[in-house]
């Protein structure tokens, strides 16, 4: 049977970014340093095929501080934490480490900073998202005022109009959260904005490629994790973009063939918490089903790279 044609746009930059993979070396790490079982408060990063994978190796995830024993080292996601729970786990003399991703960290000190200045902080992010439940959890209740829409700015209540300070989630839409950044900027003229965009490279890259592809596309695939934020935007910003058929998938297994029939062109991209083995797994189901024309379109190149902290770090 004579298969049908396709071609298969690949974004990038695609998948894995420098915090997420810093994030899974810290885990990696620790379950080499100190033996399993290795604590994670939180996923690691926002991805099962990830997640599954160290549980194998020896992590153990929870959600909160208080499931994890005083005497076995704990990780803390590439998310972010409130302030609360290393000061918690120094109560507990418990060995703990870090993982937040230095571009959320960047943040941090941000929110900081304005606070020692007198400013309230307004964050642009999704309202229980571990990154926003972490950045708001840096400064004392009430500093820290979330918006999610433009309708939020309008109704937004502030204690001094002209001492306003704005950071943002570092994954969301770059447009969206432009035309809040706008509606904040024209409700409060003395509102300080961060020195540097607060969303991340990685995820203003991942973006881009999409944007590039789509007009090129019938439909477009995106291989991440429902519950991650950074590959959820980038439906968005396919279907934003025109392509009207933009779906997430964990992995090859979720495809909807059906809506596929017909197709000949198809965009293919990759969050930032998914590893590339997963995208080859998705190229793979598709050459047994068309006979395939790959074609690369890249916007960006990539070459950042974080340490891992030093208590992990093995003198030379």
């Amino acid at each position: 049977m004579t298969r049908p044609p396709l071609t298969l746009y690949l974004a990038a930059p695609r998948g894995f970014c420098a915090g997420v993979d810093r994030a899974i070396k810290i885990v990696e790490m620790a379950i080499e340093k100190w033996g399993a079982p290795v604590f994670v408060r939180h996923e690691i990063v926002h991805n099962k095929y990830v997640v599954d994978s160290l549980r194998a190796k020896g992590a153990v995830f929870v959600e909160e501080l208080d499931e994890c024993p005083d005497d076995r080292p704990v990780i803390f996601s590439a998310h972010g934490v409130p302030k609360s729970v290393p000061a918690a786990a120094e109560a507990r003399q418990m060995v703990y480490v870090d993982a937040t991703c230095p571009l959320v960290s960047k943040v941090h000190i941000e929110a900081e900073r304005h606070h020692e200045n007198g400013l309230q902080m307004v964050m642009i992010g999704h309202a229980g998202h571990p990154e926003t439940l972490g950045t708001m959890g840096q400064l004392p209740a009430g500093e820290v005022l979330l918006v999610e829409t433009t309708e939020d700015v309008a109704t937004l209540e502030v204690r001094d109009p002209d001492q306003l300070a704005y950071i943002t989630q570092t994954t969301l839409s770059v447009d969206d959260t432009a035309a809040i950044v706008a509606a904040l900027q024209a409700r409060f003229p003395a509102i300080v904005g961060p020195h540097k965009e607060d969303i991340c490279y990685a995820t203003t890259n991942r973006q881009a490629a999409v944007k590039e592809i789509a007009p090129r596309i019938d439909a477009l695939l995106v291989i991440g994790a429902p519950n991650s934020s950074n590959s959820r935007r980038l439906v968005e910003v396919g279907r934003a973009a025109g392509c009207g058929y933009a779906q997430l998938v964990q992995r090859a297994a979720d495809i909807d063939w059906r809506a596929l029939e017909g197709v000949r062109a198809v965009g293919l991209t990759a969050g930032a918490s998914a590893p590339e083995v997963l995208v080859n797994e998705v190229i793979d189901a598709f050459a047994e089903r068309f006979d395939l024309t790959q074609e690369l379109v890249e916007t960006a190149v990539e070459n950042v790279e974080f340490k891992v902290p030093r208590v992990l770090r093995v003198p030379a």
